[in-house]
């Protein structure tokens, strides 16, 4: 089954950009791959332009071969756009294979050890930086019946907090364990931003709380300053997102620097490479927390990998509290109800896209290129209010 034509379709939102892949083959069977990347998806559809040679003719089911070919092959080392672009195909092939097979993707990927998975929230705080806006806020997530909720409270943080900001900051996050209570379990996200003595420092302060985890406390290539955090607190460890392919978590690994992983599925070369991320992290003891900011077909890829994994922990996500509308864009959307995503249905992702309303909610251009709005989070305190101004 191979392909005879390709095409990308992004949907904007005011601070991410969602891009799809649509794949035909010779047989007449679709599929759909969906990515983001921050600064970069006008990059990304260009790359899978100067690709054609490798997508154009490629058999679907030849996955390790269209890896080979943007890797081996193209004779570079692939980071972040090459990661994501090939994500895209990667995804669609999977689609197009599990519809010609009438079975769900997670059935040809060993099968579900879970009939549902358990969900996170996040994009819920876009509210004014105090203690009762973040509680009233944390509330609402706890209704819904999530059984946890992640956030960043540390503004514009860089390196170190001022004291000021970092007395603010606890405030904030004791406030959100307050309104969590005994529900759900609280993850502090803290995006890379801090030297390692800042990160223990507030690790420390945050351990009686007990949190699910902390989440990127230091740069994510600084894997000394990420030894050093480990080994100074007992809040569990989770990062990855910014690791784009197997070999990158190599050090992570030998010397078992996370407690958690979370690989992104859209810009770690897709289902596969990240289920083979998954499974050496069991075999160190390791659970997987997949990173998701995506919309229908990334979040329900993720369930479907989340189904096969015996060390899955918990699946984040976004679209009940930010761009709620973004859950459009298809159908079935992957509900969560009462704090789980259900085990998907129908072949392939089971998803039906929504190609017109792709079209109708595009991306911003100047000049001709996609503008990415970001969320400029180590300059602007209001970052979290995820708007384009």
């Amino acid at each position: 089954m191979k392909i005879t034509k390709y095409q990308c379709f992004t949907m904007g939102t005011g601070w991410r950009n969602l891009t799809y892949l649509l794949v035909d083959t010779d047989e007449g069977i679709s599929g759909f791959g969906e990515a983001h990347i921050v600064g970069k998806t006008h990059t990304v559809r260009e790359y899978l332009r100067d690709i054609k040679r490798h997508i154009i003719g490629h058999d679907v089911y030849n996955i390790e071969d269209l890896y080979n070919k943007i890797t081996l092959l193209d004779f570079g080392a692939p980071g972040q756009v090459a990661m994501t672009g090939f994500s895209l195909i990667e995804m669609a092939c999977w689609d197009c294979i599990g519809k010609k097979a009438g079975l769900p993707v997670y059935q040809l990927i060993g099968g579900a050890v879970r009939d549902k998975i358990p969900a996170y929230a996040n994009g819920w705080y876009k509210v004014e930086r105090t203690p009762e806006a973040f509680y009233q806020a944390a509330k609402k997530v706890v209704e819904k019946g999530y059984k946890g909720l992640k956030f960043d409270p540390f503004g514009n943080g860089n390196l170190e907090l001022t004291r000021d900001e970092y007395a603010r900051a606890m405030e904030l996050i004791e406030a959100v364990s307050q309104a969590a209570g005994n529900t759900a379990q609280i993850m502090i996200e803290m995006h890379g931003r801090f030297s390692p003595h800042q990160a223990v420092e507030i690790c420390r302060d945050i351990e009686r709380l007990k949190p699910g985890f902390v989440e990127e406390p230091c740069r994510p290539l600084d894997v000394q300053a990420l030894k050093y955090v480990i080994a100074h607190t007992i809040v569990p460890i989770a990062a990855g997102e910014r690791l784009y392919h197997a070999v990158a978590f190599n050090e992570i690994f030998r010397e078992r620097l996370l407690n958690i992983v979370q690989p992104d599925i859209s810009q770690c070369g897709g289902l596969l490479e990240v289920k083979k991320i998954a499974s050496t992290a069991e075999a160190l003891s390791m659970t997987v927390a997949p990173h998701n900011v995506g919309g229908i077909i990334a979040t329900t890829a993720n369930v479907h990998l989340m189904a096969t994994l015996r060390n899955g922990k918990i699946l984040e996500h976004f679209n009940d509290f930010s761009d709620s509308f973004v859950k459009n864009a298809g159908s079935p959307y992957p509900e969560v109800v009462d704090g789980y995503f259900s085990l998907p249905q129908g072949a392939g992702w089971g998803v039906e896209v929504d190609v017109e309303f792709l079209k109708n909610h595009g991306v911003e251009t100047e000049d001709g290129v996609i503008v990415d709005a970001g969320l400029n989070m180590y300059k602007s305190t209001n970052w979290n209010l995820r708007s384009k101004k």
